[in-house]
């Protein structure tokens, strides 16, 4: 049977968009109903609920209904947060603030915060405070009566329970480069971390070659300029006075090397790698004071030994205990 020719002509009007195969461009800010930029509109047609049942005659009694709980909207997330280690907790901070700051209208911030009440008290401050302004008032309970979870936490919802293999296979890793590198060490690096399954690559200033002290020459793989940092999961700088000095005057591998560390990522550098570390603004030691064991600071000649040590720094990955808000690099 075939539809009738003006069966699709009439749109749906409920603000629903973005979603896979859409192909119209909407206008304005309101995505979602019920909202209070656009006045709520466009309203469901009919009753409130949308629908209404059809008059037919039936013995038994008829009921349409929800469970209680179906109203209880705040629970299980606050299960959720409650079951997230400190680290966590800033990480969903951060998430928050960031989205929130995005939002143009004042008032609709307070509400997502006032919302956010009523799950976790503390994280609504924290993010309250990171967005300047004052803590609201939790909005009003769709439940009035607030009943007792029968779970308060729950290790299992945290991500530091599953902290996989405890090896570097896959993990991709990068050895900056420059001219004036040493190579043996920058090979010993490479050949090092792909015998553990790793994935090195040489990363430099531009594509091409690269001269070493020792007269050789390294490809570059992959050049500063077409790979973010973040696509590594930990950085590698090997000795060579020269090629130091030169990535110290280029401003994306500086870069590269900040970002490194604000992701808490290993970070190996052998002889003059330290200066280009320092160049950076890389400190030496956590913020507490204390040894950074995401990062490896070795003599030139002992490769053997800080590769090793970079091997174990990079199964732990990251190293959330230099993280700090707003980062100090």
């Amino acid at each position: 049977m075939r539809p009738h020719p003006r069966a699709h002509a009439a749109q749906v009007h409920n603000n629903q968009r973005d979603g896979m195969h859409r192909q119209a461009i909407p206008r304005g800010r309101v995505s979602y109903e019920p909202n209070s930029l656009a006045g709520g509109c466009p309203f469901q047609a009919g009753i409130a609920g949308g629908f209404s049942s059809f008059p037919s005659p039936v013995r038994e009694d008829k009921v349409r209904g929800k469970p209680e709980l179906f109203a209880d909207h705040y629970t299980q997330a606050t299960l959720f947060w409650n079951s997230q280690t400190p680290v966590e907790k800033s990480h969903i901070v951060r998430a928050f603030r960031f989205e929130l700051s995005r939002v143009q209208t004042p008032a609709v911030r307070e509400r997502v915060v006032a919302m956010i009440a009523n799950a976790a008290p503390e994280l609504a401050e924290r993010v309250a405070k990171g967005l300047g302004m004052e803590m609201p008032a939790p909005l009003p309970r769709a439940l009035k009566e607030v009943r007792q979870p029968e779970v308060n936490e729950s290790p299992a919802l945290s991500l530091f329970t599953r902290p996989g293999e405890g090896g570097i296979r896959t993990r991709r890793i990068a050895i900056l480069i420059a001219d004036g590198v040493d190579g043996e060490a920058s090979q010993k690096l490479y050949d090092g971390l792909a015998r553990e399954g790793a994935v090195p690559r040489f990363v430099g200033p531009q594509l091409g070659q690269v001269q070493t002290v020792e007269g050789t020459a390294i490809e570059v793989e992959v050049s500063l300029e077409a790979t973010p940092s973040v696509l590594y999961d930990a950085l590698a700088m090997p000795d060579g006075k020269g090629a130091m000095d030169a990535l110290a005057k280029v401003g994306l591998a500086l870069e590269f090397i900040k970002d490194q560390y604000r992701h808490c990522k290993p970070i190996l550098a052998l002889g003059a790698g330290r200066e280009l570390m320092e160049s950076a603004g890389i400190p030496l030691t956590l913020p507490s004071g204390e040894p950074d064991p995401g990062l490896i600071c070795v003599d030139g000649r002992e490769v053997d030994g800080g590769l090793g040590h970079f091997i174990a720094a990079i199964a732990k990955n990251p190293h959330f205990g230099r993280e700090t808000d707003p980062p100090i690099v």
